[in-house]
């Protein structure tokens, strides 16, 4: 591809101005950036990135005429957590022939959490030669890092994950989709009682078994509050949250296979208190038995640093909804984006 891939940024958040900056630096052309919040909308995005620099592309609320306006190849989209959440943006990129790659983590592997969405937005995508893709920290750390690893191994018998991160670094709409600042009583009525809310380590083992070719036999989910024994201040959620109020959740995920081995998966997102951090761990339980233990993850940088990376292996797929297992593993570029797209 000899022209530089034009992107619109559409999420201008936490997480927003962490990949406006990527973009730039590997060499996209940012022509627009999208958000409903009026503390960002108007600013330039040089200035939300923290460049130093004016790019004269303003943050605008008018998602529309973005798209009306801009000639995109990929939309980044980085809003919410869920399928039914981001569901209009994803059609409404669609229906402009622009490629998606969206951190919504559902969107990671919604086939089955979110099938008539899914099945609806493929149509559309096919219709309009366009592709969309969920992708961030998951598709590497919760996906890819675990299949590779598995290419050295024998005989599987049970995988086991355990990733933290902590809810102030994505936003507001992560923060509520955890529980976090509710009642215990709250979040049983709101949380763990609601059997249409996956867990995102759902997607994740649903993801792994499509790499593997496993079929799945059963699958459950378990969603436990998260407390702290003082009072919490969340900035993200703009309040204190009592102690013994939740201050997220725990989400256990059990998927037993007709091929026999289980994956056992667990995410912890919370409002951290002094002293904890970022963590990520997976055993494959087998022979040989391999346990990786990734202390401290920069989760915020390595959610942006996947999905720009991601972007020319969204041009390069096949029209439709196509998840990234399908995809080759994620790179990292070296020169810039448009260096590594095959399509004229």
């Amino acid at each position: 591809m000899l022209e530089k891939i034009r992107v619109i940024q559409y999420g201008c958040g936490k997480m927003g101005e962490v990949s406006l900056r990527y973009l730039y630096e590997k060499g996209a052309e940012i022509v627009g950036a999208i958000d409903s919040n009026p503390e960002v909308v108007g600013k330039d995005i040089g200035e939300v990135a923290g460049l130093g620099v004016k790019l004269n592309i303003p943050v605008r609320s008018d998602a529309e005429k973005v798209f009306q306006e801009t000639d995109a190849h990929v939309c980044l989209l980085m809003t919410r957590s869920l399928m039914s959440e981001t569901m209009e943006a994803f059609e409404l990129a669609a229906r402009y022939g622009v490629n998606v790659l969206s951190t919504c983590e559902e969107a990671f592997y919604p086939w089955n959490t979110s099938p008539a969405i899914t099945n609806r937005l493929d149509k559309l995508a096919k219709e309009n030669n366009c592709t969309l893709a969920g992708t961030g920290y998951q598709d590497v750390y919760w996906g890819n890092l675990i299949t590779t690893i598995a290419g050295s191994t024998h005989n599987i018998e049970r995988i086991e994950g355990k990733s933290s991160y902590n809810v102030e670094h994505y936003g507001i709409a992560l923060a509520e989709v955890h529980g976090a600042g509710l009642s215990l009583e709250e979040f049983e009525e709101k949380i763990a009682k609601n059997d249409d809310l996956p867990s995102f380590m759902t997607n994740a083992n649903e993801w792994m078994c499509s790499q593997f070719g496993w079929t799945i036999k059963s699958q459950g989910q378990k969603l436990i509050p998260m407390t702290h024994d003082k009072d919490l201040y969340s900035e993200t959620l703009g309040k204190t949250i009592p102690a013994g109020h939740a201050t997220g959740m725990t989400a256990v995920v059990t998927t037993v296979t007709q091929q026999g081995p289980v994956i056992v998966s667990e995410c912890i997102g919370k409002v951290y208190a002094e002293g904890e951090v970022d963590r990520n761990d997976w055993i494959i339980r087998g022979e040989p038995e391999t346990v990786v233990n990734i202390a401290n993850p920069a989760t915020v940088e390595l959610t942006c640093a996947t999905t720009v990376n991601r972007i020319p292996d969204v041009i390069n797929a096949p029209a439709g909804y196509y998840t990234t297992e399908k995809m080759p593993t994620s790179r990292y570029r070296t020169y810039p984006l448009h260096f590594y797209v095959d399509k004229k």
